[in-house]
């Protein structure tokens, strides 16, 4: 059974592509990155709110978030003082979602 459906067929070939995709991978591996992903999944926040949610220092939220930001799997907005943060778009909630799903397959 194949569910392949990679945009514009196989992945090119010339390891461009699979290691961008390692890549982002790899930002997923860290588990305070992955609690702060799944805290914006239920909605956006300011950095105050993603620590209590979290249960992760300021200064570790902080830092992970300029890495996510990076990654471009999160995005913030700023209105005045306050800075609200959300995933970056629809595809980090289907990563999140599917990898939450894979996970609590039955053996």
């Amino acid at each position: 059974m194949s569910n392949r459906s990679y945009i514009g067929g196989e992945m090119e070939q010339n390891n461009s592509e699979s290691k961008k995709l390692a890549t982002l991978f790899k930002v997923f591996g860290d588990d305070t990155r992955v609690k702060i992903l799944v805290s914006l999944a239920e909605g956006d926040k300011c950095v105050s709110e993603i620590v209590s949610a979290t249960n992760v220092s300021q200064s570790a939220v902080s830092h992970q978030l300029k890495l996510l930001k990076d990654s471009k799997l999160v995005k913030n907005e700023k209105e005045g003082r306050v800075i609200t943060y959300s995933l970056a778009d629809s595809h980090v909630h289907t990563i999140i979602n599917m990898g939450l799903e894979h996970i609590r397959e039955p053996e």
